[in-house]
């Protein structure tokens, strides 16, 4: 948040906390002031413009220090008279600290108060973090846990090495192929049977 204020015939764009030097005013240091010529005021980005100023609206400020300016130096002359003068010059200006930028009679909030506004926040933010952790953790074990159901699973479904599934010994009888035993029938029958002998073409004489 910020404001345009009016201080000593200047204007000024202040926050809070904010130092600035404006023209010397009569005022011992450490004393609170209150500007209430407050031109335009910034709030999340929500302007409001005076008419010139704003009702109700204050800066108020303390005093830090009273201090001088850099020295400037001024120089006149006259042409062809021999006119010539140096002076030198340096400002009073007044320190000032922004304290607050709100309505007329709410003072500024104490130091107890901004504590535990700050502690509020850092007990949000804790939460939060662990909040983010235990999701992230729920995550974790459902992906482990959907991972071991599918390899169990995958396990129920494979074939243990020499057995014959009941579905393949059905479909082995249904289609009529032979079995290791009527192979073996058949080759003995086979070495049982006589050779025949081929007739021998005569010799032509």
């Amino acid at each position: 948040m910020y404001a345009i204020v009016e201080i000593a015939g200047q204007q000024f764009k202040v926050e809070e906390g904010r130092k600035i030097f404006v023209h010397r005013l009569e005022a011992e240091t450490g004393k609170d002031l209150e500007f209430d010529r407050v031109l335009l005021t910034e709030d999340n980005d929500k302007i409001v413009i005076g008419e010139p100023a704003i009702k109700d609206i204050v800066v108020e400020g303390r005093v830090v220090d009273h201090v001088r300016g850099d020295k400037v130096i001024v120089f006149k002359k006259k042409r062809k008279k021999g006119y010539r003068v140096r002076n030198g010059h340096r400002q009073n200006f007044t320190q000032i600290e922004i304290v607050r930028i709100g309505q007329r009679g709410e003072g500024p909030k104490t130091v107890p108060e901004k504590a535990v506004e700050v502690k509020a926040e850092a007990e949000k933010s804790e939460e939060a973090v662990i909040e983010a952790k235990t999701a992230v953790k729920k995550a974790a074990v459902k992906k482990t846990t959907e991972k071991k159901t599918a390899g169990n699973k995958a396990d129920g479904k494979k074939e243990v090495k020499g057995e014959v599934p009941a579905e393949k010994k059905a479909a082995g009888k249904t289609t009529g192929k032979k079995t290791a035993v009527s192979r073996s029938t058949e080759k003995k029958s086979e070495e049982k049977k006589p050779a025949v002998k081929k007739p021998s073409a005569k010799k032509s004489t």
